[in-house]
């Protein structure tokens, strides 16, 4: 038994070790084009959302409703492309913390209904963005690359 745990565990390990580029690229593709095309939406529709954040609870609505659409916008192109991955996953996470406290939080009844949000996903996918990096395939990779020849990509997480 232990000799099939090994080989199926280093097996699937192996493997997996080619495609580690795959997850970062298509949570970056993911959120940065859902991203980009909500902040597009919301600057064309300003006036709407700045009811919106009065609405919803949230302070200097004319400030902040245009910064975070353009956040949005800006941030989700940022991704797509895997530029400034690490920074711009925290303002992106701020968003989703708010996005859940002020619009959503009423909502909530329960630990499933909570974790049901998309703005979650979106929350945890930021934070892992933040935390393991963008990968080898976005431009954040080719700057420090170019930055850093002497180091191996691994060393940098990026």
């Amino acid at each position: 038994m232990n000799a099939f745990a090994t080989v199926f565990y280093d097996w699937s390990r192996v493997v997996a070790g080619y495609f580690g580029w795959a997850g970062p690229l298509a949570v970056r593709i993911v959120v940065g084009w859902v991203f980009l095309w909500s902040g597009w939406t919301k600057l064309h529709i300003l006036p709407r959302m700045v009811e919106n954040f009065r609405d919803w609870g949230i302070p200097h609505p004319d400030i902040l409703a245009p910064f975070v659409s353009g956040m949005e916008f800006v941030g989700g192109g940022l991704l797509l492309v895997g530029l400034l991955t690490r920074f711009i996953a925290v303002p992106m996470m701020i968003i989703m913390v708010v996005a859940i406290a002020s619009a959503k939080w009423a909502d909530v009844d329960s630990l499933e209904t909570l974790l049901g949000f998309d703005e979650v996903s979106y929350l945890v996918m930021f934070a892992w963005l933040g935390i393991a990096g963008p990968g080898p395939v976005s431009l954040d990779h080719l700057a420090l690359r170019g930055l850093r020849p002497s180091r191996k990509p691994a060393e940098y997480g990026a």
